[in-house]
């Protein structure tokens, strides 16, 4: 099996100075994988960043605790992928598939950038806990 070849992780509260943070984890990262190519690495950080701000700005909890962010990244020699959670959170309000044109609504947008962005959009939703995975091909 091939190994991981460069990993980040956060973990903290779902608030502004976490998309600050991530951010920062990712811009270290690149500096340790300097062959993952600029497209890559551009696409695959504002798909993340995104899906990061997407927590941080409408994340409902489900109790009195607040909602905490968490974010592993994983580079392998072909393959970029981020799992994105949202612990202690409601379900996403509103559907899980992008906006299509003309919609009036801003909700999906975030999906639809996201999802043009990487190559696979996978959610689950386990025990409170809301995870987007995604992935991107690189070469």
């Amino acid at each position: 099996m091939t190994e991981i070849l460069a990993s980040r992780t956060f973990r903290g509260p779902a608030a502004e100075d976490a998309i600050e943070a991530v951010h920062n984890d990712l811009d270290s990262l690149w500096l340790d994988v300097p062959f993952v190519n600029d497209m890559d690495q551009m696409t695959f950080t504002t798909a993340v960043i995104e899906s990061v701000s997407n927590i941080v700005q409408h994340a409902e909890p489900t109790s009195q605790d607040p909602v905490e962010l968490g974010v592993d990244i994983e580079v392998w020699p072909r393959l970029l992928q981020a799992r994105v959670s949202a612990y202690n959170t409601k379900p996403p309000f509103g559907p899980m598939e992008p906006a299509t044109a003309g919609q009036d609504a801003e909700s999906g947008r975030g999906l639809a950038l996201i999802q043009a962005l990487v190559t696979t959009v996978t959610f689950e939703r386990q025990d409170g806990t809301n995870t987007w995975v995604l992935t991107r091909d690189s070469h």
